[in-house]
């Protein structure tokens, strides 16, 4: 799509505003950089959203060897063992440096760092802010350094909805205002470009991310050609408050980790028969024991009354808040809560240093897939894996750019036109995605999604927005379809065992994922009006 406005810059461009972007953002200072971020900075990023806190060894009787063992055991055989012993091996030195810069996690009398055992940690390990404060509290301390680099300049209220590729390499990003009227579009080059846009969870209709946050990165990449890995591996919270609200609240791990007990409508604590670990088994089977529960009719809650009580208030504010609000006293009695999809494992393959296939094209956070998490995130493992990975990707651009330089700012010109993704268009591709495509799926439903999503996409063929969502829910289902076996938080109902041939990442592009869909089209293509 051709753009009103092409603007060269020499600033390294990022894409997105959550934890991944300040903090290579500020790994780049004094490079110049522009970030652009379709919301206020510390809104609408899943990062300022996140509960638990960052997963890291500090206690002295724990290791990184140890939390290494923890995430590949969780991942479910699909883990990058070299990723995963780079990113727990550093994991500590970013606790340290975001104290530095300013995060206010919760520390003990004697100036340790207080920690909070997650589901599948043989240790506490997560370090935490105000309890289930940290994702706020820590983007918070990084919007502060970022308002105060010179060298980054942070545009807001636009959203980025295409690559340009010239010669195979990423060159510039395309641009249109965020709000719902949307723009005419305007082409940005610059240096380098960083996506750290988001998750794919927003894409499904019961879910815990914020409302912007649908795989358009994911799309944007892979329509650009870039290579996709991962893409079926989709974690559902297993304890998202089941209140009625879009995005569901989240009831954090940490209320477990405390002591809290799922229970049914009768009494029942369920997930003793479940695992070993009853309420801090892995998230996929705390999540699929939910889902059961609910397809069954039994009514899931989340029990803290015994284990927390009264303290809930202090402890944990967030969940306090989203209770109060609807109406529960989680003093007296348990908190309603059904599975939510929540994190994306899949997302643009990379490599070490945060390169995608595309040359010119980096990607850090929940759109990228590094092979940390595989069929199977670790708890808190999210925020570790996006600290770690922006200071790469950021050290990685900085060693092919010139020595730090002035640059102008970026000056954009939205003029009308354009059209945003119609939002009863979304909706009913959220809807498709959670009924087909949730926490249990089989061929037929896989199917009858990509057919559903392909009508779905014709509706709006222009609307590069939507073209980006319509594309991430197609890679996760084709993905998901070739996937034909149980693995970690992929569960097939006709393949329920895993095979150990199939120990092993997925990748696939665009291009792939358009033949399976268009071969399962006829005659359904002539159809738009498909379920």
């Amino acid at each position: 799509m051709e753009s009103s406005q092409d603007i060269q810059s020499n600033r390294i461009v990022i894409i997105g505003a959550g934890l991944g972007a300040l903090y290579a953002a500020l790994t780049l200072a004094p490079r110049p950089v522009v970030m652009i971020s379709p919301d206020p900075l510390g809104q609408g990023a899943s990062s300022a959203w996140a509960q638990g806190g960052v997963a890291a060894a500090m206690d002295v009787s724990d290791s990184p060897e140890a939390h290494a063992i923890d995430t590949t055991r969780a991942g479910a055989g699909t883990v990058d063992a070299e990723v995963a012993a780079l990113v727990t091996r550093e994991a500590r030195e970013h606790i340290l440096d975001l104290t530095t810069l300013g995060a206010p996690f919760d520390r003990t009398e004697d100036g340790g760092y207080v920690m909070s055992r997650e589901a599948a940690h043989s240790f506490a390990r997560v370090v935490r802010v105000k309890g289930d404060q940290a994702g706020a509290e820590i983007m918070r301390a990084l919007i502060e350094r970022v308002r105060a680099t010179p060298s980054i300049q942070v545009i807001e209220g636009v959203l980025a909805e295409g690559l340009e590729v010239r010669d195979g390499t990423v060159t510039g990003v395309r641009l249109i205002s965020s709000a719902p009227e949307g723009s005419a579009g305007v082409l940005l080059r610059g240096s380098a470009v960083l996506m750290a846009g988001g998750g794919s969870a927003g894409l499904y209709a019961i879910t815990t991310n914020p409302p912007r946050i649908r795989g358009q990165a994911l799309g944007m990449a892979a329509r650009a050609g870039a290579e996709i890995a991962d893409a079926e591996f989709v974690q559902f919270h297993p304890t998202a408050m089941d209140v009625g609200e879009d995005p569901a609240p989240l009831a954090t791990e940490a209320l477990r980790g405390e002591g809290a007990t799922l229970v049914n409508a009768t009494g029942a604590r369920f997930m003793l028969d479940e695992h070993p670990d009853a309420e801090l088994a892995p998230r996929d089977v705390v999540a699929r024991a939910i889902f059961a529960q609910s397809q069954a009719g039994k009514r899931p809650l989340l029990d803290t009354r015994a284990a927390i009580g009264a303290d809930i208030t202090t402890l944990f504010p967030a969940v306090s808040s989203a209770c109060a609000r609807n109406g529960i006293d989680p003093t007296q009695e348990p908190i309603p809560v059904a599975a939510a999809a929540h994190y994306h494992m899949g997302g643009i393959a990379t490599d070490l240093d945060g390169r995608s296939s595309l040359p010119g094209l980096w990607a850090c956070g929940e759109c990228a897939s590094t092979g940390l998490h595989g069929a199977n995130r670790l708890a808190s493992n999210g925020l570790l894996e996006a600290l770690v990975y922006a200071r790469r990707a950021a050290e990685d651009i900085a060693r092919g750019q010139d020595a730090p330089h002035e640059a102008a700012p970026v000056h954009l010109e939205l003029t009308p036109g354009g059209e945003g993704a119609d939002p009863a268009l979304v909706a009913k591709l959220r809807q498709c995605m959670t009924r087909n495509v949730g926490v249990v799926r089989d061929a037929d439903g896989l199917r009858a999604a990509l057919r559903e999503i392909a009508a779905l996409c014709a509706k709006q063929p222009d609307c590069e927005s939507f073209q980006n969502i319509c594309t991430a829910a197609t890679m996760i289902a084709v993905a998901a379809l070739m996937r034909e076996e149980s693995r970690g938080a992929h569960e097939r109902s006709d393949f329920p065992e895993p095979l150990p041939a199939l120990a092993s990442r997925s990748r696939l592009t665009w291009d792939a994922a358009k033949a399976l869909r268009d071969s399962l089209l006829d005659p359904y293509v002539s159809d738009p009006e498909t379920s």
